[in-house]
C-alpha cells in the first residue's frame, strides 16, 4: 500500500491529510477510529522539552505567529540548550503532527509533501527543508501552496483542460492570489507572474471589520450581529478584495478573460457569500470544495501519493504502470 500525507501549517491553524491508494485504508501503524485533521498553530514545549501543538494552557509560555518564515522578528525559541529558529518551529508542528497522525515516524512507503506560502524566497524554503530534517523529516517534499490546491482540483475534476487557473486563497490571516497553468502542457513551474498577498482580508481582518460595524451601531464587541448583516459586511469584504485580484492579473500581464476557473481555498471561505461574490464579479467558474480549509492539505497528500506512485513503478516496474495505478488510486477515492 502507498500512503500520502499532506501537510498545510498555517498562521492559525495546521491542517494534516492522507491520501492512500487503497480506498478506506488507515495510516500505516493507526489504528482504526477518527484521525484529527485541524489543530491551533500553537506549541509549547514541557520540562523535558516534548512538543505540544495545538494546546493553549492557562499558565505557561504558547508560541505562535511563528508559521509565516516572512515576516520580521519570527518568535523564536529556546528549548534546553536548544535555540529553535521559526523554520525549526514549523518543522517541529509537521513532526509532531504527523507522528499523532500515524502513530510513529513515516514507514518507507509513507510520502510526505508539507505545502508552503508560494511568496517563499529560495532561502525561506532551503530553511525549512534543513529544519525538517533536522526533525528526521528528510524525504519530506516541499509544495507550493497553490500548486497543492490545484492538485486536489485536478485529482476532482481532471483530466483538466489547459488554461490558467486563478487560486483565490482567503485564510484566518490573509488573502493570497496566484495564477496556475494547468493541464497538460504546463510548465515545469506553472505559476504566472507572482503571487500577491495583503493582511487587509482573511478572518482577522473581517473580525477587525464586525468590530468596527459595532462600534459605529453602538454596540459592544460581544454584542450580536445578524446573519443578513453579518452577510453582507463579508460580501462587502470580499468585493474590496478584488482589487488584490485585479493587482495580480496585471503583474501576470493577462486579464480574466484569459482566466478559466477560480479555486477557492482557505478557512475563511467557508461562507457562502464569499464564492458567490467571485462568482458574480469575476463571471468566470467557481470551485470550491465542501471544506475549503482542507483544500491545500488534501492536494498536499494527493501530490505525495502520487510521486510514491511514480517512484515505485519507477524503480520497481513497468513504467507504463504508473499511471495505470495513479487511475485506479482515483478511482478508489471516489
Amino acid at each position: 500500500m502507498v500512503f500520502g500525507v499532506g501537510l498545510s501549517i498555517g498562521t492559525v491553524n495546521t491542517v494534516c491529510a492522507t491520501a492512500s491508494d487503497r480506498a478506506g485504508k488507515n495510516p500505516p501503524g493507526r489504528r482504526r477510529g477518527a484521525v484529527p485533521v485541524t489543530w491551533r498553530t500553537t506549541l509549547t514545549f514541557d520540562s523535558s522539552g516534548n512538543a505540544r501543538v495545538g494546546r493553549i494552557p492557562k499558565h505557561g509560555r504558547v508560541i505562535t505567529e511563528f508559521a509565516d518564515l516572512t515576516q520580521r522578528g519570527a518568535p523564536t525559541a529556546r528549548v534546553g540548550h536548544r535555540a529553535l529558529t521559526a523554520s525549526d518551529l514549523v518543522a517541529t508542528v509537521a513532526y509532531s503532527v504527523i507522528e499523532e497522525v500515524l502513530g510513529k515516524a513515516p514507514a518507507a512507503d509513507t510520502a510526505v509533501t508539507v505545502a508552503h506560502p508560494a511568496g517563499y524566497s529560495d532561502d525561506h524554503v532551503a530553511d525549512l527543508r534543513a529544519a525538517l530534517a533536522g526533525v528526521g523529516l528528510d524525504r519530506a517534499t516541499l509544495l507550493a501552496e497553490p500548486l497543492a490546491a490545484v492538485s486536489w482540483l485536478a485529482a476532482e475534476r481532471g483530466p483538466l483542460t489547459p488554461g490558467l487557473a486563478l487560486v483565490y486563497d482567503l485564510g484566518g490571516s490573509g488573502l493570497t492570489v496566484t495564477l496556475v497553468r494547468v493541464g497538460a502542457g504546463a510548465p515545469a513551474d506553472p505559476i504566472v507572474g507572482e503571487p500577491v498577498r495583503s493582511t487587509d482580508y482573511g478572518g482577522r481582518a473581517f473580525g477587525g471589520m464586525l468590530a468596527q460595524h459595532l462600534k459605529r451601531h453602538g454596540g459592544s464587541v460581544v454584542s450580536h450581529v445578524s446573519d443578513a448583516d453579518a452577510g453582507e459586511l463579508r460580501a462587502r469584504h470580499v468585493r474590496r478584495s478584488l482589487a488584490l485580484v485585479y493587482r495580480g492579473l496585471r503583474i501576470a500581464d493577462v486579464t480574466m478573460a484569459d482566466v478559466d476557473r477560480v479555486l477557492v481555498v482557505g478557512g475563511a471561505a467557508r461562507p457562502p457569500e464569499v464564492a458567490e461574490v467571485l462568482s458574480a464579479e469575476l463571471a468566470r467558474p467557481v470551485i470550491v470544495a465542501q471544506d475549503p480549509e482542507r483544500t491545500i492539505a488534501d492536494g498536499a497528500a494527493i501530490a505525495a501519493r502520487d510521486a510514491q506512485l511514480d517512484h515505485e513503478a519507477a524503480t520497481h516496474r513497468h513504467p507504463g504502470f504508473s499511471l495505470f495505478r495513479r487511475r485506479l488510486a482515483r478511482v478508489a477515492a471516489i
